[in-house]
């Protein structure tokens, strides 16, 4: 398995999904950077806070063989958000991107991450945007070759323990 092509199944968010089995998805797929000593969100959210996360805009799983493998949040311009770039009136954010650890590295972020755009892209989305760890140079790296740039930086603590770094990309067909 060396590519992504031939493996999982993305879709949209569907009510019957079970978020206990997405919640622990996400501890898994975090597990790295919690080892690293980051407190991202996704390393020790409630089944809860998942749930309200996907509300929070439009959901994307991965499935393989019946498991959870991958999540995607693409989330709308947020006008009441502390950030303000996520409160301009085009630019989408994607949250929550989430590989299973077996699966790192095959290309499924990638796929997910190119799923968000399409659907930002399909409902006005000019700008794609998130936020990561500024401490988290490989994060940052990945998402520099996807075609993001650092715009800015926010400070979300106490929910974590570090400074973010903003990023942002044109939204183009992907």
């Amino acid at each position: 398995m060396s590519e992504v092509q031939d493996l999982p199944n993305i879709r949209e968010l569907r009510d019957t999904d079970d978020f206990d089995s997405l919640t622990r998805l996400v501890h898994a797929a975090y597990a790295s950077q919690a080892a690293r000593g980051l407190r991202f969100w996704g390393t020790h959210q409630s089944i809860d806070d998942t749930a309200k996360r996907f509300a929070s805009g439009q959901g994307f799983v991965a499935e393989f063989h019946g498991e959870y493998v991958g999540t995607v949040i693409a989330r709308p311009p947020q006008p009441n958000s502390p950030v303000a770039l996520y409160r301009e009136p085009n630019t989408w954010a994607i949250s929550q991107l989430a590989v299973a650890p077996a699966l790192k590295g095959r290309g499924l972020g990638k796929a997910l991450h190119r799923t968000a755009l399409r659907h930002a892209e399909k409902n006005g989305g000019v700008t794609m945007a998130l936020d990561t760890a500024a401490p988290g140079t490989g994060l940052i790296a990945m998402y520099q070759s996807w075609g993001y740039q650092i715009v800015g930086h926010h400070d979300w603590r106490p929910h974590t323990n570090y400074l973010s770094v903003l990023m942002s990309r044109p939204v183009i067909a992907a």
